[in-house]
This record gives structure tokens, sequence and C-alpha cells, in this order.
């Protein structure tokens, strides 16, 4: 029974790496994208996260990997952002070359270039260092994080920062681009908040890993977001001015 248990348990490094090339072949196949279970995930990841991963868990179980094979999570984050880009040119923008610019690089550098950084940042951590040493020293089954996984969970994690920056932090940008305490204080909230969810989603992704130990290093963030908080009221600091400033 073991050596049956262990070859269904083992994914073989060379079918690790076809992952990655079936997963981008199937971006330019929209009818293969399962788009309904797409805004499922969308929703609960931001009223019931913890939900996703245990879909997660049964993938593992259904599929044998943990990482989705089907890329229209990350097609619809990024024509969600290219139009919430594009919203902000129209209400700040000077034109239609400054447009493309900002609409390009707030999809590829914001979110799939930094997600392919970060997802590569932390899928070398975890492996290196966060497996649990009966994980690491197993002659059964050799379990790692997915590089594509590791780029799902960012994605997961971004998509909520995405409805509070780029969607309701811009109904609210008129006010928090003004001087005083007031915007600033709200311009903060709006970065604390978002950017903290953003790493408890991360941690979530990790944690719901079986062989991973020492997951609360990814909440580490948080605790750095939170002493920054008060520093950047003290300095004046206003975030949205300062990142419209770059683009606008």
């Amino acid at each position: 029974m073991l050596p049956t248990t262990a070859g269904r348990g083992l994914r073989h490094p060379q079918q690790q790496q076809q992952q990655l090339p079936h997963y981008l072949r199937r971006i330019v196949k929209w009818r293969q994208m399962d788009v309904e279970y797409t805004f499922w995930q969308m929703l609960h990841l931001c009223t019931a996260p913890k939900v996703v991963y245990q879909h997660t868990k049964y993938h593992k179980q259904t599929k044998n990997q943990w990482a989705r094979d089907d890329p229209a999570f990350t097609v619809i984050s990024s024509i969600f952002l290219a139009l919430a880009a594009s919203a902000y040119c129209a209400a700040y923008g000077s034109s239609f070359l400054q447009a493309g610019v900002t609409v390009v690089g707030v999809v590829w550098l914001h979110f799939l270039l930094t997600g392919i950084s970060l997802a590569s940042i932390c899928w070398f951590l975890c492996n290196r260092y966060l497996r649990e040493e009966a994980a690491i020293h197993s002659h059964v089954v050799e379990q790692r994080v997915e590089w594509l996984y590791a780029f799902d969970v960012h994605c997961n994690a971004y998509f909520p920062l995405f409805i509070v920056l780029y969607v309701i932090h811009y109904f609210f940008s008129p006010l928090l681009i003004l001087r005083g305490f007031v915007p600033t204080l709200l311009s903060n909230l709006f970065f604390l908040v978002s950017l903290s969810y953003y790493h408890y989603l991360n941690f979530l992704g990790y944690d719901v890993l079986p062989f991973l130990e020492r997951t609360t290093f990814f909440l580490y963030p948080v605790a750095v977001l939170v002493v920054l908080f008060p520093c950047a009221l003290l300095a004046g600091f206003n975030p949205t001015r300062f990142v419209l400033g770059l683009y606008f």
C-alpha cells in the first residue's frame, strides 16, 4: 500500500514544470475559462477568504495540484485593473498617451511583474525555510510549494486590495487629495487596510498548505504597516497625493 500512496501523492518535477505552459496556453481560450467560479472566488475573497482556500484543498484532492489550472482569475483581474486605471486617467490624466502608459504600467508592473517577483520570493522562502522537517527528509512524498500556486496566492490577495485602492479609493480621491489632517488620515487608512488585508490573505494562502510551518512569517509586514501608520500621520504624508502625483 505504501508505494501506491506515494505514487498518488508525489507530483513529478516534470509534471510541475508543465503546469505553467498549460496555464499560458489557456489564456487565449476564453471558452475554456470558468468565469462564474472566478467571480465566486472574487466575492468570497472579500467576504469569507477561508472558504476560498477550503476549496483549494478540494482542488488538490481532485486534480493533485494546489495551483489553479484556469487563468480566468488573472485575465479578469487584469481587465478590471485596466478599466480602473482608465477611470483614473479620465479623471486626472491630460493625454491619451499618458493614459496608455498608465494603463500598461498598472496592469503589467503593479499587478503582473510585481506579482511574479513577490510570488518567486515567497515560493523560494517557503521551499527553502518553511517546509516541515518531515516534508524535507521524507523518502515517500516530496511536498513543495508550486510556483504557480504562489502566483495564485498573490492574485487572490491582490483582488481585495484592488477593490479598496482602485475602486472605493477612486470615489473618495477628490477628498483625499486635499491638504489637511483629515484627508491625510483617511488616505493612510485606505492604504493601511488594503495592504494589511493583502498580507493577511497571503498568510492564509500558505497557511492552508499542511507541509509548511511558521507561516505567521507572512503576517510580519502587517506589524510594520501598523508602526508606519502614526509615523506617516506625524510627517503629514498623504499616500494618495504621492501616488497620483507620480502618474498625473
